[in-house]
Parts: structure tokens; sequence; C-alpha cells
């Protein structure tokens, strides 16, 4: 029996591409294009039977899963989408696959404006807020306090090497937020200023630990020691279900050339054997549950020890991988 997966449409491995290449960033953002994608592939499938139909969705979700391995809101999207997808032929699988991914899409949008206006109630007028890299979702709980009249500013960690930082900058003055743009290094000097952290997460464990940009972890642990509370603001798409089952997250680990250029690792090793110099870029890293104060979801805000029970409540105690053959 042949359990290789077929070829993908075209504008599938497109979306896979720039997912891979963060040319589409932020766990929402992702979670979006890749139902997007599966939809693509159902509406424009010439499969002959239901069966290949199957195998064609299956395919597609792979190629996507297969692109950013800590990014959780990626996989629980493509489980949404291939659980709903139901019929007896070809015509009803391709109604339902696109249904689903619809009904996900919308969801979606909801979903964060709930979580802007929950976390915004943890903002009060005059409030500094120091955030790091780039979250649509901690970012809805400052345009939600703006538009709730709050006085809000922040101060922006630039975030290396891709200085996701700028982004984040460039959105709120877009707001009218006043916005000082730091150096990451600076983090410590000026978390003195900051009435809290404020950062998203790409995946949340079981246990509350959050996964999310490197340098998270540092930031979390300096707040603390200065007294200003972390909030991260996270979508349910964001909790990772197979930690619940002892699986662990896996840290993806990104190009050295976004760190250094080839010109540059050359002018590093000079007259030395360039055997000698390894480059690491982790994307990722861990904040231990003792480190944040609230996790704020659409479903309201919780403890992060807490975060289990939600968990089980939205997938249950196991789940598996509807794109495996």
């Amino acid at each position: 029996m042949d359990d290789s997966l077929p070829a993908v449409d075209p504008d599938v491995a497109a979306t896979a591409a720039d997912i891979a290449e963060m040319e589409i960033r932020g766990a929402a953002t992702i979670a979006d294009a890749a139902a997007e994608a599966l939809a693509k592939q159902a509406e424009r499938s010439e499969a002959a039977s239901p069966k290949e139909f199957r195998r064609q969705l299956r395919a597609a979700a792979k190629t996507l899963y297969e692109t950013r391995p800590t990014a959780v809101s990626l996989p629980n999207a493509l489980r949404y989408v291939l659980r709903g997808m139901s019929g007896e032929t070809v015509s009803e699988l391709r109604a339902s696959t696109i249904a689903r991914a619809e009904e996900f899409q919308v969801d979606l949008a909801q979903a964060q404006s709930k979580l802007g206006e929950i976390g915004s109630n943890r903002l009060r007028d005059g409030d500094v807020v120091m955030t790091h890299c780039h979250s649509t979702d901690a970012l809805s709980c400052l345009e939600a306090a703006v538009e709730d009249g709050k006085e809000i500013e922040a101060i922006v960690k630039e975030t290396r090497p891709r200085k996701q930082g700028h982004i984040t900058a460039r959105q709120l003055r877009e707001l009218g937020v006043p916005v000082t743009l730091v150096v990451d290094n600076a983090a410590r000097r000026y978390l003195d200023r900051a009435d809290h952290v404020l950062v998203g997460a790409d995946s949340i464990a079981a246990d509350g630990s959050v996964i999310n940009k490197v340098g998270t972890s540092g930031l979390a642990v300096n707040a603390r020691e200065r007294g200003v509370p972390v909030m991260v603001a996270a979508q349910t798409i964001k909790l990772h279900p197979d930690t619940m089952t002892g699986h662990t997250v896996e840290i993806e680990m990104r190009a050295e050339r976004e760190v250094v250029s080839d010109e540059e690792r050359a002018d590093i090793a000079g007259e030395q054997s360039d055997d000698g110099l390894t480059v690491e870029n982790p994307a990722f890293d861990v904040t231990p549950p003792r480190y944040v104060d609230a996790i704020v979801t659409e479903r309201g805000q919780f403890p992060p020890e807490s975060i289990v029970i939600l968990m089980r409540e939205l997938f249950g105690e196991t789940t598996g991988e509807p794109w495996a053959p």
C-alpha cells in the first residue's frame, strides 16, 4: 500500500514557504493563513474519490505543519479544520472543509477582540507598558485600552535579530501611543519606568510555561525582581494540548544568517579555521509559570498554573495528528 502523500496546491506550497520564511508571522496570522490554505486546497481539488480528497487534504496539512514546529496555533488550526471535514462524497467533503475553515477564521477574529477587551481591564489610565517582539494579541489589549480612553505609553524592545519590535512600535504609533524604542539589553534599565510587561505567546504548555520569542524569559525574571507584573496575552489556539501527555515543545532554531552574514562570519574567524565558530539562533525560550502573573485569553484571565483546566476543557485529555497517513 502506498502511504506517500500527493502533491499540494501551489497556493498551499506558497503559504507554507511564507510561514517558514516569516513573511507570514504571528501565531494568529499563521493560523488564519493555514485555514485559508486548506480551504483553497479543498476548493481546487480534482480528486476522483473521497479517499483521494482526504489524502490531498492531509498532504496540504502536513506541508503546512512542518514549517514552524514551535507555533502551536498552526497545528491547532489544522486540527480544527480537518476534524470538521465530513461527508460521503467529494462534493460534501469539499463543502464541509471550506465551511469549517471559514468558521475557524470568524472565531479567530472574534477571539482577539474579546481577548483585547479582557486584557485592557488590567491596564489603568497613565500606565507604561513594556513589550517584547510583535504580538497581535498583546497589541489588541493596548488598542482596547486606547479605545476606552486610557492614556497609555509603551517601552518597546526592538527584539533582535529580526527586529520585530519595530513592527510593534509602528503599529502603536498608528494608535497614537507614545513609544520609547530601546535596544534589548536595556530592558532592565527601563523596567523602573514600567507598570506592566505585556507579551504574547507562541505556545503555552500544560504547566503554564510560556514559549515565546527568545528574550521573554530573561525579561520576565527581571520584571519579577523589579516587582513589575507580567501579563501574557494569548488566544486559546496558543495552548499546546500535546504537553498534557508528556510531550515537550520543540524550540525552533533559525538560520545563522539572521545573526551574521557570510562576510561577518569570515571577519570574526579571521585567520583561524571557520570550523571553530558556532552560531546559534534559537527563535524562542521558555518562561516558567512562577514568573507570569496572568495569562489572558478570549475566555478570561487565568493564573498560569490553572491553564491546564482550560486546556482539558477545550481539547480533552489527548490529541492526535489528523494529517498523518
